[in-house]
């Protein structure tokens, strides 16, 4: 068991990695791309570098923590647990558990603009399937994506409901062994019902009647974690207090998921905020 895994290999999570590294704290960061600053053609108000692509420099921090002895995944998180005190950290390829997480995952740049997904929020409308299932028992829902996120959700789900759909809104199929999954490519025109949802519509004019809809779409991002952790969120953004901490004891967030000045230096001084705030979490819960 690791002492703190950081979730996130950019500005935040890197430098929240060395600061837990150099505290002699065991350290697992996880990443599976540069996200968003890793298509930054030109970085020019960084200090110390004049001219610096996104990319080089999520290369140079990847390095940086590696130099340290870190121990660096290249995988995709798809899922985050806690069962008491201890974290397990779920991806795509193993599972990881430690004492405290830190989720440095960027925000969320693309939103489901699907009319009546806001409306039925928490009336059918859910983005945790281990969360919720259990609403849903021997119920038909959908889960909304087509990835390896949305694979986890309807895997979390088919002991509990009836039958799930995976509803790709027009991107490619996925294929199902188990005969209670079925997969949908049609375009969604809107997810409509009274005082609770009750179907989604497409734009061919067929209609899928429904109990809920799973909102699983690309890759997990830093506020679906999160929410499925039932921390606490506003304006779409990771909710931490003065040290860092989110509502779920042992679980920090640094960086562009808790709001602010989007830029890679304010990330920095998350990171190396949050790292020192882990640093005396994990010490006084080893």
């Amino acid at each position: 068991m690791y002492d703190v895994i950081v979730i996130g290999n950019g500005p935040a999570g890197v430098t929240a990695a060395v600061y837990t590294k150099r505290a002699n704290l065991n350290t697992l960061v996880i990443g599976k791309d540069g996200g968003s600053l890793e298509k930054a053609e030109k970085i020019q108000n960084y200090y110390g570098f004049e001219n610096i692509t996104g990319t080089a420099l999520v290369k140079l921090g990847i390095e940086q923590v590696k130099s340290l002895g870190v121990e660096y995944k290249k995988e995709e998180v798809i899922a985050i647990e806690k069962n008491e005190n201890v974290f397990k950290v779920v991806t795509n390829i193993n599972e990881y558990e430690a004492i405290a997480i830190v989720i440095a995952t960027g925000t969320v740049r693309n939103k489901v603009n699907i009319d009546g997904v806001n409306q039925f929020e928490g009336k059918g409308i859910s983005y945790c399937a281990i969360c919720d299932a259990f609403f849903f028992k021997g119920k038909d829902v959908a889960v909304l994506g087509n990835g390896k996120f949305a694979v986890h959700e309807v895997n979390d789900l088919l002991p509990v409901v009836k039958t799930v759909t995976m509803l790709t809104n027009g991107k490619e199929k996925l294929s199902f062994r188990d005969e209670r999954v079925n997969v949908l490519d049609k375009k969604i025109k809107r997810i409509s019902g009274e005082s609770r949802l009750e179907k989604v519509e497409f734009e061919d004019n067929t209609s899928l009647p429904v109990s809920a809809v799973f909102i699983a779409e690309g890759t997990a991002s830093s506020v679906d974690f999160a929410k499925r952790m039932g921390a606490e969120i506003a304006d779409n953004n990771i909710v931490v207090d003065s040290k860092y901490m989110t509502s779920i004891p042992g679980m920090f967030a640094a960086g562009d998921c808790i709001g602010g000045l989007l830029q890679v230096s304010k990330a920095v001084s998350d990171g190396a905020n949050a790292g020192i705030y882990v640093i005396d979490y994990v010490r006084k819960n080893k």
